[in-house]
């Protein structure tokens, strides 16, 4: 029998997190941002352009434009509330269990998604620190590390955890000299392991591949970021101008909380998720697209509180200062160079993600010695988890560490195909 600590619990669904920001900004947008602005709004109906065009070329344009485009306002609205509501009573829940873990330390654990393959080698996928891990592991068809495993890979899997008290004072120092070299040295007794981070993760990966380069033997990094300062340093450096708004919450929590992590995302696309659940409410929610947006959207929404040393050094260091790009990054005192990295790489940076600018991700690229650079068609998450991740990144990453001139753990990638993933034992 499984562990019943383990087993996946109802599900509350509260999202779009933080709700009254996005209510918020829905209103503002529509009250004041579309009635000052010419009617040719992509998000505006076709019938609601042709009618605020009438209004304005009337006899009495003064009076039925603002009629015309208060019935747009009301109309963006309501389908707002009809998508929110449609999201929060469908009827998908994650009932994937976890895999048994190999390894523990405080909050944290590494999950084993191929216990059976010995001789397989073994990749160390490290999440980001601010998202629950399972974004790897979302859902049946949809499940990275199940995926590879039914491939002849053997995916172990870093969940950080929620952040207790001992790791609510925790640095980057401590996370990455800390609880990830100490996994990493745990499934590395075989020998070295490739190391794919995702994310932050992949950022974190790029230090511990460095501190520890007799335990890896191949770096993956999916959507990492390195450049801060790149494509939108204003963007950058206003998140880090938000530091002192934040500090009574981080002084009174030790931890940055998940709401105000989520309103510091919202702020990188403010229009965007009124926008994706106005196209939901008016989808076809039974069809098996919009159980995948069900399932990415409570990943979202079921965010991990950022300790309060680590989101101010990500916040003044990364994105206020550009250290990672700079040379200025350090952890444990030493500098973290990706120049100095003798390890096959894969970078991965989508071209379509609005959460890590390609460029950022590329950084790494062109940093790496030898590094393979790969421009995935698709967004942040999409590339993860989304509809075509199988053949946008699954598939990509899989040929990569095929080529591999020495595989992890002494094991050979040995494609199974024509099987489906089978779950991993309870």
């Amino acid at each position: 029998m499984s562990d019943p600590a383990s087993a996946p619990g109802p599900n509350r669904r509260r999202g779009p997190r933080p709700l009254l920001l996005h209510l918020t900004l829905a209103m503002l947008r529509s009250s004041v941002s579309l009635a000052t602005s010419p009617p040719s709004r992509q998000d505006w109906g076709r019938s609601s352009v042709a009618a605020v065009r009438a209004a304005l070329q009337s006899e009495n344009a003064e009076a039925a434009f603002p009629a015309a485009v208060l019935a747009e306002t009301l109309r963006q609205d309501a389908a707002l509330i009809a998508g929110i509501a449609a999201y929060r009573r469908h009827p998908w829940q994650r009932d994937l269990l976890d895999p048994p873990a190999i390894w523990t330390e405080g909050g944290s654990r590494i999950l084993d998604y191929s216990p059976d393959s010995t001789g397989s080698p073994t990749v160390l996928f490290v999440p980001s620190l601010v998202n629950k891990a399972y974004v790897l592991d979302l859902s049946a068809g949809h499940s990275m590390l199940r995926w590879f495993a039914d491939r002849g890979v053997r995916p172990l899997l870093l969940d950080w955890g929620w952040p207790g008290e001992t790791e609510r004072r925790f640095t980057l120092t401590d996370y990455v000299a800390g609880r990830l070299e100490r996994a990493l040295a745990a499934v590395s007794v075989r020998g070295p392991v490739v190391l794919a981070g995702y994310c932050m993760g992949g950022t974190l990966a790029v230090a511990a591949a460095q501190r520890r380069p007799e335990l890896v033997c191949g770096l993956a990094l999916l959507a990492a970021p390195w450049d801060f300062h790149t494509g939108d340093t204003a963007r950058a450096r206003g998140a880090a101008e938000c530091l002192p708004l934040l500090e009574p919450a981080l002084t009174f929590n030790n931890t940055l909380p998940v709401d105000l992590l989520q309103a510091l995302f919202a702020m990188l696309d403010p229009w965007g998720v009124a926008d994706k659940y106005r196209r939901f409410g008016r989808r076809d929610t039974t069809d098996a697209r919009a159980e995948l947006f069900v399932a990415l959207e409570d990943w979202l929404n079921d965010g991990v509180p950022l300790a309060a040393p680590v989101a101010r050094e990500c916040l003044a260091g990364w994105y206020g200062a550009n250290t990672p790009s700079r040379g200025e990054w350090r952890i444990a005192g030493m500098p973290v160079d990706p120049g100095a990295l003798r390890v096959p790489a894969f970078v991965a940076a989508p071209a379509r993600d609005r959460i890590v600018p390609p460029q950022s991700a590329q950084a790494l690229a062109r940093l790496i010695p030898g590094a393979t650079s790969y421009e995935p068609a698709a967004g942040h998450i999409g590339m993860a988890a989304g509809p075509t991740a199988e053949k946008v990144l699954w598939r990509p990453l899989l040929a990569w560490l095929s080529a591999l001139p020495v595989n992890a753990g002494g094991g050979a990638v040995s494609p199974r195909r024509g099987r489906r993933p089978r779950p991993p034992a309870n």
